[in-house]
């Protein structure tokens, strides 16, 4: 599940430019746009503002049993997919000329509603990988199949991904990357605790039910024996890989290597196979993003035999696209990595799962549908200015810092000004005329996405780097910042409440929408985001003295957010969340100025007993109203560069007037010393 809750509001009209006042027609939520009956008012604000402004509502909420956590991101999640499913179910009614968009939509959701056809099928849709890969007989074939395997999705120890170019954001890059495990992360597989070595356990058996359900002539015993090689593969795998906290050095990520160095630097594998069965054949150059993996991950391949090599693929390739397949194959996937890997206890609907599957695969074919019926015009001029308002109350603030030389903010003035600004939906539609999808045939019809999308990808080599192009659909319930485009976008589905409410208080929504619009803005400057120029290029445009002032400050964030305990032993890993905690410190300082500049010298009304900054702070804190299940917080505390959601309503802290505002003193569970809040905005 995709925690990355960047999340933004369309129109604020009258809200965000003109009156603090309530708009004429009543807010979506509560009286003024915070649902007040969420508020715990026994807690005290200081000693955990999240308690206080939404203790009751975690009280009363209750997971669904098809959710890991829930919280207001997942019910928005929920009205996309709903609203998605009204197209999806249309189109397969329409009987829309063959090899149209509509057509290719209709049969690829159609085919995977047909669970009788499914079971019908039983192995059948497996065979032709099986058997390709039991064809494998030298270390070369398995080069050539792990490539091949790259082109289906399937995640490999040596992965593939096209992005523009570090040094060259006008051109893209063949970027090679480690990948291949089973598990969410190598700490699975490395850390020694019962929760980790509880999971290897589950997945050890998935393994076994994999090899079983493939073969059904197999032994038990037989099975056990092969997954365990299998599983000890991966941990070799694993124990060279770099961590996440590692991987979020880019510049050690930028490592060109020409195509004929790699069988010198990174002997083992066969490069030339490999090369060829992924088309990177013709390119001169390739990065290694994460080199010494690379290196040592090729090492490793001779080591381990042509059998277990054999079932390691057919593993993986299972695994990717086992939902595709018959009921069997979809509860062993929804067993392990549903209920064992993140506690969710019922799989979901059948039409949900295939209006996700159906968007991942032609996402902007039912995108160009979706904002003809959810979103306007009018709405998408409207987030434009909204964002432009918040870019201006950064760079007000910008020139209020008084650790940053005037050199280096001359450059982060430039970088500003020319952020680029995508709102709800591409200029430019994505062509899907090369993509096949076949009437009940949901199997292929997903492994056809999946070539589609790689060849599609593979394509842009040696082609200026489209500044059109979206990474998002626009049914996301998401938003990001791109270095290397140096840009803000924002999906149409996001662009609504309970995020925004034109008919809401300003304050709660600067507080909610304006915090996070504020959040992606500030991306630009993050840890990793400062290193790009106004260009996009990776390059150091800082002073080494604003350098070290800068880490100074984000060292001590590390270590602020290092102390939370968000089960008993767990805590967060400070390094990994960095980049998302400078941005929430940050988008709550911008939105708050943003705030008090819309006020135009004047007061806020009083509403419902709350002040305009009262109510800022519950705006803010109402955004973030999520709960989890044990499994999932485990997972995301080890993979997720984001802080769980109660963990970021503590940004608060940092911030000089919530301390006036909620009258936090000494003592409290929150209170920082003046010279302990770190200030970098």
């Amino acid at each position: 599940m995709n925690r990355h809750r960047i999340l933004v509001c369309w129109g604020l009209i009258a809200a965000l430019r003109c009156s603090p006042a309530l708009a004429a027609n009543h807010a979506a939520v509560g009286s003024y746009g915070f649902d007040a009956s969420g508020v715990d008012i026994t807690a005290k604000p200081g000693n955990d503002f999240n308690l206080y402004a939404n203790g009751n509502w975690a009280k009363r909420t209750v997971i669904p049993e098809d959710h890991s956590s829930w919280g207001v991101w997942d019910i928005l999640d929920e009205q996309s997919k709903s609203r998605v499913r009204g197209i999806l179910e249309a189109a397969a009614k329409a009987h829309a000329p063959a090899g149209s968009n509509l057509r290719k939509v209709g049969d690829y959701y159609d085919s995977f509603m047909d669970e009788a056809a499914i079971e019908k099928q039983g192995l059948a849709p497996l065979q032709q990988q099986l058997a390709e890969i039991s064809r494998i007989s030298s270390y070369s074939t398995l080069a050539a199949a792990m490539g091949q395997a790259v082109r289906t999705g399937d995640t490999m120890p040596i992965t593939l991904f096209i992005y523009p170019d570090f040094k060259r954001p006008d051109a893209y890059a063949g970027y090679l990357d480690q990948g291949g495990l089973g598990l969410p992360d190598r700490d699975y597989y490395l850390q020694d605790n019962p929760e980790m070595a509880k999971a290897r356990d589950k997945y050890r058996a998935y393994i076994v039910k994999l090899l079983e359900l493939s073969n059904p002539s197999v032994v038990h015993a037989e099975a056990v024996k092969r997954a365990a090689a299998v599983f000890d593969l991966e941990h070799r795998l694993a124990e060279i890989q770099w961590s996440r906290v590692r991987q979020r050095d880019l510049a050690a990520r930028y490592v060109p290597w020409k195509r004929s160095d790699y069988p010198l630097k990174a002997p083992g594998l066969d490069w030339a196979a490999y090369f060829k069965a992924t088309g990177l054949d013709s390119q001169e150059v390739l990065v290694a993003s994460v080199d010494s993996a690379i290196t040592a991950t090729a090492a490793i391949v001779p080591t381990v035999t042509i059998a277990v090599w054999k079932d390691y693929l057919a593993v993986r390739t299972i695994d990717s696209h086992s939902q595709f397949l018959s009921k069997a194959f979809v509860d062993a996937h929804f067993a392990f990595h549903g209920t064992a890997l993140q506690g969710t206890q019922t799989q979901q609907e059948r039409w949900k799962r295939g209006s996700q599957f159906t968007q991942n695969a032609l996402g902007e074919a039912i995108g160009e549908i979706y904002v003809r019926e959810y979103f306007s015009a009018d709405a998408k001029a409207s987030a434009h200015r909204l964002v432009e308002n918040l870019l201006a109350a950064a760079g007000q603030r910008l020139d209020t810092l008084d650790w940053m030389s005037s050199p280096t903010k001359a450059k982060a003035r430039e970088k500003l000004a020319t952020f680029g600004i995508k709102i709800g939906y591409p200029d430019k539609w994505r062509d899907y005329s090369k993509l096949s999808i076949s009437a009940g045939d949901a199997y292929h019809n997903a492994l056809n996405a999946d070539r589609f999308e790689y060849e599609r990808n593979l394509a842009k080599l040696g082609s200026p780097v489209d500044r059109t192009e979206w990474d998002m659909t626009p049914m996301t319930i998401n938003a990001y910042y791109d270095p290397t485009k140096n840009e803000i976008v924002f999906p149409a589905a996001v662009l609504q409440p309970p995020f925004f409410d034109p008919n809401a208080d300003s304050a709660v929504n600067y507080g909610g929408i304006g915090a996070i619009i504020g959040h992606e803005i500030s991306h630009g400057f993050d840890d990793q985001g400062r290193l790009f120029d106004a260009q996009g290029k990776l390059t150091d445009w800082w002073t080494e003295e604003d350098a070290a002032k800068y880490k100074l400050r984000t060292t001590a964030l590390v270590a602020q957010y290092s102390t939370y305990e968000v089960l008993p032993g767990l805590k967060l890993n400070g390094e990994l969340t960095l980049g998302e905690n400078i941005a929430d410190n940050a988008g709550l300082v911008i939105a708050y100025d943003a705030y008090h500049a819309s006020l135009n010298g004047g007061a806020a009304p009083i509403i419902d007993g709350q002040t305009g900054d009262q109510r800022f702070f519950l705006g803010f804190a109402q955004v973030w109203r999520t709960t989890y299940r044990e499994q999932i917080t485990r997972q995301l505390v080890a993979t997720d560069p984001h802080t769980p959601d109660a963990y970021r309503v503590r940004s608060v802290r940092n911030f000089d007037p919530w301390y006036e505002v909620f009258g936090v003193k000494p003592g409290d569970g929150l209170y920082l010393k003046p010279d302990a809040r770190v200030r970098i905005w």
